[in-house]
């Protein structure tokens, strides 16, 4: 399905600065199945994130099905979200993907040469690292559009649990997924059904310098 970049799909239930200060984990849900036209168009507005070079390496497996969910539970050690939630949403990076599809990541609006000289000049400077330096720079990138996924989905009414429990190769066996993939999260979604713990932050002096 092709989602118009110029009409969302979505509708705005607060800004985003209330969504930062509202966002909470959330472990039960409404089971109802998520709108695929409303799902999308929030993957493609977390795909907005900035990447350095704009090499976008995040990829997206939406896991939905009851059979793979139940699957991806056992996956992330028995938690209990990825069974409540309609979907969990599994964001990881891949490299060799992303190389592979530099041409396309490149701004169409340069001149062909520049492109040409810039998709070769990345795959060089990677080439010189290794499969794992590669990745652990792409999970970085992917981190940042995780960030934009967690902020989006609050400011748009649904709730979302992110997970960092679980058996990466288990994950990847039961998905398909590269062996050199990073994977980021498992994030749980859908619409809340409780209100979840109120959040509490450290102050933000306590953790700032200000020179």
């Amino acid at each position: 399905m092709r989602i118009n970049p110029d009409s969302s799909a979505l509708t705005t239930s607060v800004s985003a600065a209330e969504a930062a200060d509202a966002r909470r984990s959330i472990r039960q849900f409404d089971p109802a199945p998520l709108d695929e036209a409303e799902l999308l168009e929030l993957l493609r507005l977390t795909a907005r994130a900035p990447s350095a070079y704009n090499v976008q390496p995040w990829r997206f497996v939406v896991v939905r099905d009851d059979q793979t969910r139940a699957s991806l539970a056992a996956a992330a050690y028995g938690q209990q979200q990825v069974l409540r939630a309609p979907a969990t949403i599994v964001m990881y990076s891949d490299m060799a993907d992303a190389l592979e599809r530099l041409p396309e990541a490149a701004h169409p609006e340069m001149p062909e040469d520049k492109r040409r000289a810039m998709v070769d000049s990345l795959r060089a400077s990677f080439a010189e690292k290794s499969i794992a330096q590669r990745e652990a720079w792409g999970l970085t990138q992917t981190n940042i559009a995780l960030g934009y996924l967690l902020l989006l989905a609050e400011s748009h009414g649904y709730g979302t649990s992110p997970m960092l429990g679980f058996d990466a190769s288990k994950v990847k066996t039961l998905l398909g997924l590269p062996e050199h993939a990073q994977i980021a999260a498992l994030v749980a979604i859908g619409r809340p059904d409780e209100e979840g713990f109120r959040p509490h932050r450290l102050p933000v002096e306590s953790l700032t310098e200000l020179r």
